[in-house]
């Protein structure tokens, strides 16, 4: 099954894409074979989603979910970079994860985890990827998780 395959097998969960958030800002900028993603955040369409900080008002179940949604975001952007074809990508290089976490939380890697699995059930082998997970006071929109990432397109 080719990669594109499996992000259309998701189905129903593949958000409605969002509007940009900005014009100062691209949602994904491509330089030679790497394709650099701007942060996402959970939301479906204009709908933001996961509003609240971990080991406050969220548990970190909730954040993972959260994460995942966030990486559906980014592989909606991934997709338009690469003209609608997932197919044309080679590997994820690097995950970045930003917790909006409450002070004492250290689960951010199991937050993380949510961004970081649906990334290798899509891409197999080639969704593992560097990762940073990391604890934040607060996020755009009082968001729980953002996720950028890079990712390499076959030449």
């Amino acid at each position: 099954m080719s990669f594109q395959q499996r992000f259309a097998a998701l189905g129903n969960e593949i958000p409605a894409a969002a509007k940009p958030g900005s014009s100062f800002f691209l949602p994904a900028v491509t330089t030679g074979s790497l394709v650099f993603m701007s942060g996402q955040i959970p939301r479906n369409g204009d709908e933001v989603l996961y509003q609240g900080r971990l080991g406050e008002n969220m548990t970190a179940e909730q954040g993972y979910a959260a994460a995942r949604s966030c990486a559906l975001n980014l592989l909606l952007q991934l997709q338009a970079a690469c003209g609608g074809d997932l197919d044309r990508v080679s590997r994820m290089i690097k995950v970045t994860v930003f917790v909006n976490s409450a002070p004492g939380f250290v689960d951010t890697s199991a937050v993380a985890n949510g961004a970081s699995e649906l990334l290798v059930q899509i891409f197999g082998d080639a969704g593992r990827h560097a990762r940073s997970a990391i604890g934040m006071a607060t996020l755009p929109r009082g968001v729980s998780v953002e996720v950028e990432a890079i990712a390499e397109l076959k030449s």
